[in-house]
């Protein structure tokens, strides 16, 4: 099938994430937004690479709405783990410092699975980045819990934020990976769908 054009794509995003919808929005396709409320359980014996993958399709197989001839349904999941510990978002300012300091001068990873959908075909993928903070000092992981911004990411962090700015040395992989999608290659996976 050769590649269509922007202007023939529709995606619909079933995500509340702000970052996401707002990657996806600076894509240049139409884009609406719908929510899919469904219950995150992983089976028994799934690896941490695989953990995102299957929540994406987990999202994408529940989805109940109508698309039309142009639109494609997009779910994804991203986990942040440190030697294949998931850290998700954190319960509490406390939990959050917990998980800064665990990934203080280190290296973890963050997969993101992408589920891409019509009404008659599936495509997934899985992006994998490797992020290196630098040691971060106890009072730079206060002072960014404080601001309350890291309650709602996985592993209790943005790499877009200030913490990102100052305490990331560097990272291997894709940056919007990071922060909550890979543009890149779900744009290919979307003009060639």
């Amino acid at each position: 099938m050769d590649a269509m054009a922007i202007s023939d794509r529709t995606i619909v995003l079933a995500s509340r994430s702000p970052r996401r919808r707002q990657l996806v929005a600076g894509m240049g396709f139409a884009v609406r937004y719908v929510d899919i409320d469904v219950e995150e359980k992983v089976p028994e014996g799934v690896t941490v690479a695989e953990i995102p993958l299957h929540l994406a399709k987990l999202k994408a197989e529940s989805f109940r709405g109508v698309l039309g001839e142009n639109e494609l349904l997009v779910t994804a999941d991203t986990v942040v783990a440190v030697d294949d510990t998931v850290l998700g978002k954190p319960h509490d300012a406390v939990d959050a410092s917990r998980m800064l300091r665990l990934l203080s001068g280190r290296c973890h990873s963050v997969y993101t699975g992408v589920c891409v959908k019509n009404n008659s075909r599936c495509i997934s993928f899985v992006e994998r980045t490797d992020v290196y903070f630098r040691d971060l000092s106890d009072d730079v992981i206060c002072r960014y819990v404080s601001q309350g911004s890291c309650m709602d990411k996985a592993g209790a962090y943005g790499i877009q934020e200030w913490i990102g700015m100052v305490g990331v040395e560097r990272i291997d992989g894709c940056y919007y990976n990071v922060v909550g999608l890979p543009v890149a290659r779900l744009y290919d996976a979307v003009i060639h769908f």
